[in-house]
């Protein structure tokens, strides 16, 4: 499956919020889509799903005009939109059959999911006497209860401690295993850099930066190394101005050329006790500062 925007504009009043965005996502892949606050990500995902029209542009899947009778979406939103006073099993089985199932498949998914996320003893449970990090586990499952092709997850890991986001993390990788298109909205990056294959930037309602994950970072210059080691002040007064500490403590080696890179190694590795050493890559953070660090 292939899901594509092609050159997408949408206003509201004289405000241009989407100056023609175009992207594509695929299946048994994650997509990120970034940018900061007001870039036009929300914009772009409630085009994508429907919620209103592109003032120009289009929605592909699999090359044709997206038929949304026969597509399903799976969201889960930044802002929650669950009934706080509501018991969780009814609210679980209303919005699984406002997306098709019966009744009877509704009540079954939805045990299935609350047992997968280890929420069945909360199953007869109002919204509002759960944690925060479980609203967010019981709103994951409306968004799957309906088996979604498309799952569309806006800042998933807020809110959770680190042994639900291992658990959200299975559930995400189990969903990309089943060949569905998911795509990604968070400001973790490295979440994003742990998930996604390919991912696009928005800056001021454009896509300033898009591809494959692997292939921008390789195409960065391959002109600095990163060296740990308990030598470090050594390295330091040996290498002069070249050399300089990142924010993590390690060393970052800026070389003349990336043809020196291997001598640069060697010579290093020969004259001190070396524990790491590496072409230095920038990390999706790195990226996203560049590309996104200032609105135009």
């Amino acid at each position: 499956m292939k899901l594509e925007i092609n050159n997408v504009r949408k206003s509201f009043g004289t405000k241009q919020v989407l100056k023609g965005v175009s992207l594509t996502a695929e299946s048994g892949k994650a997509f990120g889509l970034l940018g900061r606050n007001g870039a036009g990500k929300t914009t772009s995902i409630r085009i994508l799903m429907d919620v209103f029209p592109a003032d120009s542009g289009e929605v592909l899947f699999d090359g044709k005009p997206i038929d949304y009778s026969k597509i399903q979406f799976g969201y889960l939103p930044e802002e929650r939109g669950l009934y706080p006073k509501k018991k969780i099993i009814d609210q679980l089985i209303y919005f699984a059959q406002l997306k098709g199932l019966s009744h009877r498949d509704a009540a079954a998914s939805a045990d299935y999911w609350l047992e997968r996320l280890g929420m069945t003893e909360y199953r007869s449970k109002r919204l509002d006497t759960l944690s925060k990090g479980n609203q967010q586990k019981i709103q994951l499952i409306t968004a799957l209860a309906h088996d979604p092709q498309i799952v569309i997850l806006d800042e998933p890991f807020s809110g959770l401690d680190p042994v639900n986001a291992m658990l959200l993390k299975d559930v995400v990788k189990e969903e990309i295993a089943k060949g569905k298109i998911v795509l990604f909205s968070s400001h973790q990056m490295n979440y994003i850099e742990e998930f996604c294959d390919s991912i696009a930037i928005l800056n001021d309602g454009q896509i300033v930066l898009s591809g494959d994950l692997r292939t921008i970072k390789r195409n960065y210059p391959r002109n600095r190394l990163l060296v740990r080691s308990e030598q470090q002040e050594e390295i330091k007064a040996a290498l002069g101005s070249c050399c300089t500490e990142d924010d993590n403590g390690a060393l970052l080696i800026t070389l003349q050329s990336p043809a020196e890179k291997q001598a640069v190694m060697q010579n290093l590795t020969d004259r001190f006790d070396i524990d790491e050493i590496k072409v230095f890559e920038p990390s999706l953070n790195d990226i996203f500062v560049e590309y996104a660090g200032a609105q135009k």
